[in-house]
């Protein structure tokens, strides 16, 4: 096996900064960082820019290999399958099988009902859906530790394909008329559910930090353009661009919900849960293309027990100044031995510069629950919502697919126009501060559902019960308010757009502010945020019924406005600090063969700084 190949930090370069090692806040502050940089980068390298050009050349994204791609094209059949099946929990558990339909789910043409099956009203269709989608963002957090630890990310992904399939086999069965009409769908339902959950919690976690392996820049880098301008590729613009071509195909995928709504509509469920499954079929496919041509991990043990015990000596030695400067510097190997311990540690100072930058994104990840719930609504608020309304024969659950359309539209628009401009001109958007954009964003699209449930309660012919199942007319037709469902398409747009500043800083921060053998677990952590708002929605699901609907939408863009101010005020000192890799004791390596995935045969990765191109 060839020697692993160290790779140097990343950085992105702002203007000149200094290193303040014994001032609160950034390490590094914001009028020497060229200097830091090159003292950062240690050996000399084709390419290698100097301390001014570090501070003034324009940086520009380098060269996305075409596995990187593929890969992508993977994440977006797996997230396809996995919305078109998802999109309509709350209408088969929620509605009854709806009168004088086909027998297979569909209501009447022409009518104002909805596809239904399990008839179990709000409260259960939203301990469903809430506790699904929890297992779906909190069980990474295990598998994450497994692919680190025993399996490596690749094969977990295989892993969890093959689950995918047993659940979409499941899920078509559940919809049979026979067991729709007999009420009998409701194990083989709820069953497909849960499985598909343990498939996307082994995937989820493994996808992204296997993309971001893929990028072959780990320093900055001279290029001269074909114009003559010299830029330096920079792998923090890289890595930005890689991510939002991924999140991309994600909503690609997930906007494959809008023909799932319209089939349920208008067909019925079994053809509803066969587009899935039609959806799915091309990833095993896809991923035994890649096996051979991708830049993997092997499982190399992970690092989260370390991270306990560096945390355990520092709140020993250094209690008073927790959530301080200096805080993490009592585990450090050099500190120990000068302070005159015996105590003999298996890491090394940057070990515990990663742990206290992996901490720092932890605790970032604790405000994105407030995102998610003023993206989508508490529980399933924002859907008993679109059932108060106007649909004119479109299916209710549609609209929620704007929130994937916003970001199709908006993510080319951010990738290819406002941040190369934003480089182009010297402005540094950092993470910090889009993270603060996209929650004040979220809170602002909250405000419009809150508007909207406030005057559906207010001229629907049911007042403040306008969701419940008793509002019916005579024939068991639903009664709405004279309001069109397309209204919901701005707040669902705005959580969307607020999504490209959140969740795509949110990536890279848990790729490059982890040790190299927690990734997959850092990443689940910032899945969990996720599972955190449905748990929070579970929690809630007694009182996401009316008449308190309009609090339950309302109270979250409230937290959500102060959560932006405080989340900006806590760590707005991270926009200062350059974009670094965590490449301690680094290990790219390359699989040349079947063999190789079981990490039997391993070749060093190769990395020609000459090859890389703007693209």
């Amino acid at each position: 096996m060839a020697d692993a190949k160290t790779a140097d930090a990343q950085f992105t370069i702002g203007a000149d900064s200094h290193l303040a090692m014994d001032q609160p806040g950034a390490m590094i502050h914001a009028d020497t960082k060229a200097e830091s940089v090159a003292a950062g980068m240690e050996g000399d390298y084709d390419g290698k820019p100097t301390p001014e050009e570090l501070g003034t050349l324009r940086r520009v994204a380098g060269k996305i290999p075409y596995t990187a791609y593929v890969l992508c094209f993977a994440e977006f059949c797996e997230r396809g399958s996995y919305y078109s099946s998802v999109g309509v929990i709350s209408n088969f558990v929620n509605r009854s099988l709806p009168r004088g339909g086909n027998g297979y789910g569909a209501p009447p043409k022409g009518s104002q009902s909805t596809a239904g099956a399990l008839g179990l009203g709000t409260v259960k269709a939203t301990a469903v859906s809430q506790s699904f989608k929890m297992l779906v963002y909190c069980l990474p957090v295990i598998f994450g530790y497994i692919a680190d630890t025993y399996t490596g990310r690749f094969k977990l992904i295989c892993y969890g394909v093959g689950v995918f399939g047993v659940a979409h086999a499941l899920m078509i069965a559940s919809g049979a008329p026979s067991l729709l009409q007999h009420g009998h769908s409701a194990a083989p339902y709820l069953i497909s559910l849960y499985v598909l959950a343990i498939g996307a919690a082994m995937f989820k976690p493994c996808v992204s930090p296997t993309l971001l392996d893929q990028i072959e820049e780990t320093k900055p880098t001279i290029k001269t353009l074909k114009t003559g301008e010299r830029v330096i590729i920079d792998p923090e613009s890289t890595t930005e661009r890689v991510v939002l071509w991924f999140y991309l195909l994600i909503n690609v995928g997930g906007f494959l919900g809008v023909p799932s709504s319209y089939l349920a509509k208008n067909v019925g469920w079994m053809a509803t849960f066969a587009l899935p499954m039609g959806i799915y079929v091309p990833l095993p496919f896809v991923l035994w293309y890649l096996h051979k041509r991708l830049t993997l991990y092997p499982p190399g043990g992970s690092d989260l027990f370390n991270c306990f015990k560096v945390l355990g000596i520092c709140l020993k030695s250094n209690f008073k100044r927790f959530g301080r400067h200096g805080f993490w510097e009592a585990a450090k190997p050099s500190v120990l031995a000068a302070n005159g311990s015996s105590k003999t540690v298996p890491w090394n100072d940057q070990f515990v510069d990663d742990v206290r930058r992996t901490f720092q994104a932890t605790g970032m990840f604790c405000f994105f629950p407030i995102q998610y719930i003023n993206d989508n609504g508490l529980g399933i608020s924002a859907d008993a919502l679109s059932t108060m309304l106007r649909t004119d024969g479109q299916p209710n659950d549609l609209i929620s697919n704007f929130n994937s359309l916003s970001i199709i539209i908006m993510a080319p628009v951010l990738n290819y126009l406002l941040y190369p401009y934003l480089r182009s001109k010297h402005i540094h958007f950092g993470p910090v501060a889009r993270i603060t954009f996209g929650l004040f964003l979220s809170a602002v699209g909250a405000v419009g559902y809150t508007v909207l449930n406030y005057y559906a309660y207010k001229i629907g012919p049911c007042g403040h019960y306008g969701s419940s199942k008793s509002c019916v007319d005579a024939d068991g037709n639903s009664l709405v308010a004279n309001i069109s469902v397309w209204w919901m398409a701005i707040p669902y747009a705005l959580g969307g757009i607020s999504e490209l500043f959140v969740n795509v800083p949110a990536y890279g921060l848990a790729y490059s502010r982890a040790p190299k053998n927690m990734r997959s677990l850092v990443t689940a952590l910032n899945l969990f945020s996720t599972g955190i708002a449905y748990a929070l929605g579970l929690a809630f699901a007694g009182i996401i019924k009316d008449p308190f609907l309009t609090w339950d939408l309302g109270a979250p863009a409230i937290i959500g406005f102060v959560a932006a101010a405080l989340f900006y005020y806590l760590f707005r000192h991270i926009d200062d600090e350059e974009y670094v890799l965590s490449t301690n004791d680094d290990y790219h390596l390359q699989h040349q063969s079947d063999s190789s995935i079981a990490g039997t045969e391993i070749n060093e990765k190769a990395v020609n700084a000459d090859s890389t191109k703007v693209v």
